[in-house]
Order: structure tokens, then C-alpha cells, then sequence
């Protein structure tokens, strides 16, 4: 139990640090009462509500909006974080280059029209990744083919408290 509240200190000092840190963009996510049950360094997005929670364990979390799947897009399910990235380039699947056949085939990393942001962490099992933007108005809203978007002073925040095998709950 001391290892979580340790784990929940040190987040919440770097949490603070980042939000502080001159020059840096504002990070949006809030330490909220959180007690569904899941073990400390699980990432839970509750599509409905638009959020998603990095359980800090003592009934706490970070909460952070996101951007989810559009209607008939949402998924739900438990995996977990199989590929971390930064500045990953994009390739369009299948399905978004039928709805736009003008994409190019990959957008690189780094580019402003790389819907991809700053990072992205890939959920094994899927097509679906955890990842910035290129588009922040979009955030909080119904916008996607089923990834999960954050805002990219958030995903880069939460990127650093992820490793790989993190598992990753997504409800409606």
C-alpha cells in the first residue's frame, strides 16, 4: 500500500511540476475520487462521459478529457498498452481512406496534419490507439473511428507513467 501511495505522490508532484513548468502548455487533467475498483496504473476511459482515469490507487485518479469514437464507432473492451510512440507517423487504415480517398498514404510524424499529435500508445488487439491531436477543439467530443484523443500536453503527461503492458479498460 505504501509502494501506491508513493506512486500517487510522486504523479501528483510531477502532475504539478509539468502544469508549472514555464513555457509549458497547461495540462487538463484534474486528481479525482475514483473508486471502481481497478488496480493502480490502469487506464480507464468511460466513453459516455468522455474521460479518461490513470487509477492512482487510495480511490484516486487523473482525470483527463479525451475525444472518442463517433456513433457506430465506439468499442469497449480490456487489453493493454502494447507500443508507445513518439511522433509516430500515420498511415490511414482501410475504412478512413474509403470515407477519404485524397489522404496520402502515411502522414509523417510531426507533421500538422498528422491527426496523430505528439505520441500514441497502441492498444493491443485493436487498430485503436490512445493518442494526441491535431485538431484540440475536437477533444471532449463524439469524433473518431474508435481511437481514444487527448489533448497533447495530456497524452505526453500520461505517456511518461505508462509502460508497456498497462492495462486499458474502455466502457460506454
Amino acid at each position: 500500500m505504501r509502494k501506491v501511495f508513493a506512486f500517487a505522490a510522486v504523479f501528483a508532484a510531477t502532475v504539478a511540476t509539468f502544469a508549472l513548468a514555464p513555457g509549458a502548455a497547461q495540462a487538463h487533467g484534474d486528481m479525482v475520487a475514483f473508486s471502481a475498483g481497478y488496480q493502480p496504473g490502469t487506464i480507464v476511459v468511460v466513453t459516455r462521459q468522455r474521460r479518461l482515469y490513470f487509477t492512482l490507487g487510495n480511490g484516486s485518479a487523473m482525470s483527463y478529457p479525451v475525444g472518442v469514437g463517433r456513433a457506430g464507432m465506439q468499442w469497449s473492451g480490456t487489453s493493454k498498452i502494447d507500443g508507445k510512440y513518439i511522433q509516430p507517423a500515420w498511415e490511414p487504415p482501410a475504412d478512413i481512406r474509403a470515407e477519404n480517398p485524397k489522404l496520402p498514404r502515411m502522414i509523417p510524424g510531426g507533421s500538422p496534419h498528422n491527426p496523430m499529435g505528439v505520441a500514441a500508445m497502441t492498444v493491443a488487439g485493436t487498430d485503436y490507439a490512445i493518442h494526441g491531436t491535431n485538431e484540440p477543439s475536437k477533444i471532449g467530443h463524439f469524433v473518431s473511428h474508435g481511437c481514444i484523443r487527448m489533448y497533447n500536453e495530456d497524452v505526453m503527461e500520461l505517456f511518461s507513467h505508462v509502460p508497456l503492458g498497462t492495462p486499458v479498460v474502455v466502457m460506454q
